[in-house]
């Protein structure tokens, strides 16, 4: 079955064969789906016949956002530590053993309940692609129950079981748990391994132990790094073939000159320096060096607890120096190159039909009206999505 969608106003498709702007955007635009994929794109005038056709009145369309970095496999409301960071009270990375204690005694169908909640948040703010982690486990048992729930709902899982050192080891024995049996156990699950690579977490010895494991293991690699202050791993994390280095807030020249000659993207998480009053990223930096952007969420119950990756297009231009189109990019495509794919975050024959159409004329006014619902119809995967608004319970 084929559905024609014309009659938009105003399409961005990121497709670099559309030579129009660096959005590669088209206006009184169509496309049409077959499936779950895109078969053409084009002027609305010149659009083939199809089964069924939808008028969007004008409207403008995006790709859906690509998520590239989230942690929404969880139990346990933080909201308490977001109330004291506002009051005053200096970010720790130790929130993160609060969450292990009530993630682990939760049982599976409630694990998997708040990560449905969350995903439909997320779909209800235009995310069709989304990267989800494990790492509120640190026990095999959990580990591996974090990334069963997770691989039911998406292809990108991420092995984050070097987040922080579990309470009940030490670490070198934490990390050989981590590199052996742990990894050993959900590999079966997970696409990628991530380690935490700051003070209270891991060290960059430790990080580079971790990541060869999961590389030997067949596993992509991302990090976690320079979020709380200089890092020295960014550069041998780099050679060893890195996809994204995610935080990316104190980066030296150095690291910066590692993530562009090895075509590692740097992965920005805006909601996370609101949320603990950090000092936001230079995106303009890292952009005029040449390196590949991405925004992400990081929705996760104590840093960043949000799904809604058109706030982190208003913060990303508001306050780290990013173009709308940059960001606009960067959220879409950009997410799409942090995850090693092609048919996500771009509107071309052949992609995933992932499409929103925004109550708005223009995708700008995602960031001109910060805070504003403008998220009108989503389709994923060619499917049209009934959006409804979830009422998570974080508690069990």
């Amino acid at each position: 079955m084929s559905i024609v969608i014309n009659n938009i106003g105003l399409l961005v498709t990121n497709d670099p064969s559309v030579d129009t702007d660096e959005l590669g955007q088209i206006r009184n635009a169509a496309v049409i789906i077959s499936g779950d994929r895109i078969a053409w794109v084009g002027p609305s005038a010149k659009a083939p016949a199809a089964d069924h056709q939808s008028d969007l009145a004008g409207a403008c369309v995006i790709p859906g956002f690509v998520d590239s970095h989230s942690h929404p496999v969880f139990a346990g409301d933080r909201s308490d530590e977001f109330d004291a960071r506002m009051n005053g009270q200096k970010y720790q990375a130790g929130g993160i053993l609060r969450t292990v204690r009530r993630t682990r005694k939760a049982p599976m169908g409630f694990l998997d309940a708040v990560m449905t909640g969350i995903l439909d948040e997320m779909a209800r703010n235009g995310t069709t692609t989304v990267e989800a982690k494990t790492g509120y486990g640190l026990n095999v048992e959990t580990e591996v129950k974090l990334a069963r729930v997770a691989s039911s709902h998406t292809d990108e899982v991420t092995f984050l079981g070097a987040h922080v050192v579990a309470p009940d080891c030490q670490p070198d024995e934490y990390v050989r748990l981590v590199c052996g049996e742990m990894l050993h156990a959900v590999r079966p699950y997970v696409r990628w391994i991530d380690v935490f690579c700051e003070t209270g977490a891991f060290d960059p010895d430790q990080t580079l132990e971790i990541l060869r494991a999961g590389k030997d293991a067949g596993l992509g690699l991302r990090l976690h790094a320079a979020q709380l202050g200089p890092s020295e791993v960014i550069p041998r994390a780099c050679e060893l073939g890195l996809t994204s280095v995610d935080h990316c807030t104190f980066l030296a020249d150095e690291d910066i000159d590692a993530l562009k000659a090895t075509s590692t993207v740097a992965t920005l998480l805006p909601a996370a320096e609101f949320s603990t009053k950090q000092p936001y990223p230079n995106a303009r930096r890292i952009l005029d060096a040449g390196v590949t952007v991405a925004l992400a969420t990081d929705c996760n119950p104590g840093t960043a607890f949000t799904s809604s990756m058109p706030f982190c297009l208003a913060i990303a231009v508001r306050e780290m120096g990013m173009t709308p189109e940059q960001a606009l990019w960067s959220a879409t495509a950009g997410g799409a190159a942090a995850l090693h794919r092609d048919n996500v975050g771009v509107v071309k024959p052949g992609a995933r039909a992932d499409l929103v159409s925004l109550a708005a004329p223009s995708w700008l006014h995602l960031m001109y009206r910060p805070g504003v619902s403008l998220i009108d119809r989503v389709y994923q995967g060619g499917r049209f999505l009934r959006l409804s608004q979830p009422r998570l319970r974080l508690d069990g």
